[in-house]
């Protein structure tokens, strides 16, 4: 049996995170930097991702890879970087993302190829193109691990006008299953997160001052928003000895709002 001291370690696995600039992927840098893991964050904005990178530096190990996911170009750009930096890759977190709004009759086509592009077929041909070193970092025991980052817009209909993004995201949940079904036989886990409200570019709008963030808190039913501990220690329980037998699962962090379905946000 593992010590109790190593069962959520996650000390120098090698790790990609998608989308780490800002945001819940910049929570989960920062959560698996302070862990001692070896990350690699890569985002579309290269000033952005240098300058997040250096952040993070400063707590343990972090390079920045820039490269547009929604693009075959940086798909291959980042698979071609890590594999040049890793030898074998234990963790990777699809996180990159973007979203778009518009009243259903002025719904633009580039809202759904944009967001379709980058947070449905991203998330897969990356995954492709880093399956030979996933499956070199999977150890009997100790798999590799795919973690996407889904939403609870996927799973229950959302307020906002968000017809693509929401449909991504349920598509993402379900290629995560998919994955798993497929990848299991290689050591290689894949699960998903399904984050609630948690400050980031994406919600700014709707959360992007304390008194908006304190009024959307009491929609939740353990009455605050999410915070970056949470999408994190999450994402440390995925990557660790702790979650090694989890595979297929989507998981809401949302505050039970999707359990407790109180319908409020």
């Amino acid at each position: 049996m593992t010590a109790a001291a190593d069962l959520f370690s996650v000390q120098g696995k090698s790790v990609v995170v998608t989308g780490g600039s800002r945001g819940i992927g910049y929570m989960i840098a920062q959560g698996l930097v302070e862990s001692g893991a070896n990350v690699i964050i890569s985002a579309r904005k290269a000033e952005a991702c240098q300058q997040a990178a250096q952040e993070l530096s400063k707590l343990g190990t972090c390079e920045a890879v820039p490269a547009d996911l929604s693009t075959a170009a940086g798909v291959a750009a980042l698979a071609g970087a890590v594999r040049e930096r890793f030898g074998s890759l234990n963790v990777l977190v699809n996180n990159a993302g973007v979203s778009w709004g518009a009243p259903i009759e002025e719904f633009p086509e580039l809202g759904w190829d944009k967001v379709l592009n980058t947070n449905v077929k991203g998330v897969f041909e990356l995954t492709v193109a880093l399956l030979p070193q996933l499956r070199a970092g999977a150890a009997a025991g100790d798999p590799a691990r795919v973690i996407n980052i889904g939403s609870i817009d996927g799973l229950r209909a959302p307020l906002m006008e968000n017809y693509s993004y929401s449909a991504s995201k349920a598509a993402v949940h379900m290629l995560t299953r998919h994955l798993a079904k497929r990848l299991a036989g290689d050591g290689i886990t894949v699960n998903a997160i399904a984050p609630g409200p948690f400050p980031s570019k994406m919600t700014e709008f709707f959360l992007g001052q304390p008194e908006q963030r304190e009024a959307d808190g009491q929609g939740v039913p353990l009455g605050r928003v999410g915070e970056p501990d949470d999408v994190a220690g999450v994402t440390i329980f995925l990557s660790s000895r702790a979650g090694a037998y989890l595979t297929g699962t989507v998981i809401p962090l949302d505050g039970g709002i999707t359990g407790c379905n109180p319908g409020s946000i």
